[in-house]
């Protein structure tokens, strides 16, 4: 089988930053990417990401908005670390070649965004994700990764308690291999196809999340999913939280511009407050009528049309290509849609998991830096600082244990699972529709606001869910390019998530954050400054608690 020092599970921002840096640190890396690279989900990120790289900024004042944003659930010193190494890995961006966009001076340039205390967003336009990708994807090619692209991860390979490989379905072949290794990264996005309104790309299917559950890792603070605030109406595209930096407003249908209702903070725009005060007044606005059809709008007409294609140019295209209008003239509706997780792989600030050799970083972990809910432009900030900590640690681990071989076992019983499912009977079920009714569920218990009856009765549906996914046949395994297999895998690891997910969510008696009940609609210090951890047992995931790190910022 396949042999590389440090194998990297994931193609976007956080898997290509871990493999670079585990390159760097001059081990053998292998990249597996079940698309390729260049079409993750993080060239859709149209936003920025953020550094104290102005003189009158500082990581401090960076930490402390990250906290509040988080409403006080981050853990403080994983935020010191993040905003400590901003600077450091932007200016390594750009020493690789990202072109930031630059102010009067020539010096990198930053705008305000939602949450910040003051403009630190370093952004390319508004398209930083998709030419980040780029930049990194040239650096893979040069440093000489080896790229597995078109290859789905299956399982994690766990041997005398710790990880030492995967299997993945190379799609080409249509065969399972296995992947040996003596240092896992799991970088494989996030789980916002779970939901039926998604900004997400098709293949955010909790798929490391699935993986570790099931090798016995634990999960942190899955109830946590971000909602962005403003996405195109019916489409789930993104308008980047660059338009309201420039100033674009946010009205209801009558053309009130109402966040000035719910601003808790006078010293900025109000559109500018944190992701997730947005999108609970939107919500809001839709819930009490004062919406037209689901949506509220985004105003540019005030804007300065030069500006607009100097700043904004792939917002414009977006608008214009998906819903023919022209942000010059016309309003442009938006709703919140689920965004990204905010929980995830549970890892230390290197990356590291309970697991000796696997490591995980991105939308797929869950370092305790966000909290309940993400700072807008620390997503980015995120995948590149503890994508680059989790190859160096990874590199690490794999020179001082050297080459460790996975047993062939392993392989030998993923292959016979596989070919089991061809032999069940089969139900009338198939994997589409018990996605469309996953979907469906999360979507009407796990939205912008929550409440404990619907929660529970969403995780009855779920396990009802699971049962009957049980007894779907997959009739062909392999042969080349057939997705029968990896789209069943998929719905598994979904249907994962969303269980652990909805039981997260009606442990957690309070409201905070991205977490909203109606039931328990007030904030909660004394009982719930606490994450929640879910591990697998036979009955199911097991939710326990773990207190929040405060070192100099308190609760308010």
């Amino acid at each position: 089988m396949p042999y590389h020092d440090v194998i990297v599970i994931g193609g976007g921002l956080a898997g290509m930053r871990a493999a670079i840096a585990a390159k760097a640190a001059g081990v053998d890396v292998g990249l597996v990417s079940k698309i390729h690279p260049l079409r993750s989900q993080s060239s859709g990120s149209h936003s920025g990401i953020n550094a104290a790289i102005k003189s009158d900024d500082s990581w401090q004042s960076h930490a402390e908005d990250t906290i509040k944003a988080g409403a006080y659930l981050a853990d403080q010193d994983v935020v010191e670390a993040m905003c400590q190494d901003a600077l450091r890995d932007v200016v390594l961006l750009e020493h690789m070649g990202v072109p930031f966009s630059r102010d009067g001076d020539g010096l990198i340039d930053v705008m305000p965004f939602g949450g910040s205390s003051q403009p630190r967003t370093c952004y390319v336009g508004d398209s930083a994700g998709h030419i980040v990708l780029q930049v990194l994807y040239e650096n893979i090619v040069r440093m000489g990764i080896a790229t597995y692209d078109e290859w789905t991860a299956t399982s994690l390979m766990i041997a005398d308690g710790a990880c030492c490989g995967v299997t993945a379905y190379d799609l080409a072949s249509g065969k399972l291999e296995a992947l040996s290794a003596r240092s896992t990264v799991l970088a494989t996005g996030g789980i916002g196809r779970l939901f039926a309104t998604s900004t997400s790309a098709l293949f955010a299917t909790a798929d490391g999340v699935g993986m570790a559950y099931r090798a016995g890792v634990p999960l942190m603070d899955m109830e946590m999913v971000q909602f962005h605030p403003t996405t195109l109406k019916g489409k789930g595209l993104v308008v980047s939280e660059a338009a309201r930096g420039e100033g674009a407003y946010l009205v209801n249908a009558a053309g009130d511009r109402f966040m000035s209702n719910y601003s808790t903070d006078g010293d900025r725009a109000p559109e500018l407050e944190a992701r997730e005060l947005c999108t609970q007044a939107i919500d809001t606005e839709i819930q009490e009528g004062r919406g037209d059809d689901g949506c509220v709008f985004l105003d540019f007409r005030h804007l300065d049309n030069d500006r607009i294609d100097d700043r904004l140019p792939e917002t414009r295209f977006l608008v214009k290509t998906y819903l023919g209008l022209d942000i010059t003239k016309d309003l442009v509706p938006v709703q919140p849609a689920a965004h990204r997780p905010v929980g995830g792989i549970q890892v230390d600030a290197q990356g590291a998991t309970g697991v000796a050799g696997l490591y995980a970083a991105g939308e797929a972990a869950c370092s305790g830096a966000h909290g309940a809910g993400r700072l807008a432009g620390n997503s980015m900030l995120d995948s590149i600082v503890f994508g680059r900590r989790a190859g160096e640690a990874a590199a690490s681990n794999s020179r001082a244990a050297g080459k460790t071989e996975a047993p062939a076992n392993l392989l030998a019983e993923q292959v016979e699972q596989a070919q089991g499912l061809s032999t069940r009977d089969g139900s009338s079920d198939s994997i589409g529709s018990l996605r469309r009714q996953l979907n469906q569920t999360l979507q009407s218990s796990m939205g912008v606001r929550r409440d404990g009856a619907s929660l529970e009765q969403a995780v009855s549906a779920i396990q009802d869910l699971k049962e009957r996914y049980q007894h779907i046949a997959v009739p062909t395994i392999g042969g080349p390019y057939n997705p029968s297999l990896p789209a069943y895998l998929e719905l598994g690891n979904m249907l994962d998530a969303a269980h652990i997910m909805l039981t997260c969510a009606a442990a957690r008696q309070e409201s905070r954050g991205a977490h909203q009940r109606g039931d328990k609609p007030d904030r909660d210090d004394a009982d719930w400054l606490q994450h929640t951890v879910a591990v697998s047992i036979p009955e199911g995931p097991q939710v326990s608690t773990k207190p929040v790190t405060i070192t100099q910022w308190q609760p308010s």
